[in-house]
């Protein structure tokens, strides 16, 4: 066992990044930098969740990972399953703790992500669209945790419908390159029961209406800040030609890294707004 793989299995920058977007839910929601204990508490609720739903993912998706990503430390043999599932159980549970110094509904809204994301892991995800939308809410509640965190929603609310529909995007992009290693699981996703070229559709769809709903805020009277979301509207759209264009593994994977990268930016421009 590599003591290393207990850091690996949780993807740590994507969970920096979703306590990140955690953080800055607060900040979106109240239009400052909410306090100390407050802030440190949404990040790490965030983080240690995300933690723990990327370990018990890999738990589950022992051999789907095994075709689609061998480097992995369960299908190397860096951490056995049963380790991994512990391990996750741990993550989960200190992230609840600390969601319970927080508030009541910071913590009742965690232990809802929590249970949501092992249920995901276990069997939502293969089922056609249902674990997409599952994975999307997921991540649309994660600044809305913040604001929760905060007892207040501004621009919290608009930021959670892009964030949405932004990953119901990627997540569908997601599985064209998968459907290799989804197939050998037996999986049934979009691109597998109506094919790539439809699947692609799905997903550009939904990333054209993240498009649409991000000028919501301007109708709303948001500050002029709010126009940096501008360049991320352009990524978003050109992720979604990318995968148009064609629906080859490569090409599958740089239009959702593009799609993950947008989330970042949006919540930027969205801070921006808030703050300006």
């Amino acid at each position: 066992m590599e003591l290393k793989a207990f850091v690996e299995i949780t993807r740590p920058h994507n969970c920096v990044l979703a306590g990140i977007v955690g953080l800055l839910g607060s900040i979106v929601a109240v239009g400052h930098f909410p306090d100390l204990k407050t802030s440190l508490l949404v990040f790490l609720v965030v983080t240690l969740g995300c933690a723990g739903g990327n370990t018990i993912n890999d738990y589950f998706d022992y051999e789907i990972d095994k075709v689609n990503r061998p480097d992995r430390p369960l299908p190397r043999g860096a951490m056995d399953r049963k380790t991994a599932l512990w391990y996750a159980m741990l993550l989960f549970a200190v992230g609840m703790a600390l969601a319970y110094m927080i508030n009541r509904y910071a913590f009742i809204l965690a232990v809802i992500a929590y249970v949501t994301m092992c249920l995901y892991a276990w069997k939502l995800k293969p089922l056609p669209f249902i674990g997409n939308l599952v994975v999307a809410g997921l991540t649309g509640a994660t600044p809305l945790y913040g604001a929760v965190a905060v007892e207040h929603f501004g621009l919290a609310g608009y930021l959670a419908i892009c964030a949405f529909l932004v990953n119901v995007a990627r997540e569908v992009i997601k599985d064209i390159e998968d459907v290799e290693g989804d197939l050998v699981k037996g999986a049934k996703t979009l691109p597998i029961i109506w094919g790539k070229k439809k699947a692609a559709y799905v997903g550009s769809f939904f990333a054209l209406l993240t498009v649409i709903a991000s000028f919501l805020p301007v109708k709303a009277g948001v500050g002029i800040g709010y126009y940096a979301m501008v360049p991320v509207d352009v990524i978003i759209l050109y992720a979604a030609y990318l995968i148009l264009k064609s629906q080859e593994r490569e090409m599958a994977r740089k239009s959702q890294k593009l799609l993950k990268m947008s989330i970042f930016l949006a919540v930027m421009a969205f801070l921006i707004a808030a703050i300006v």
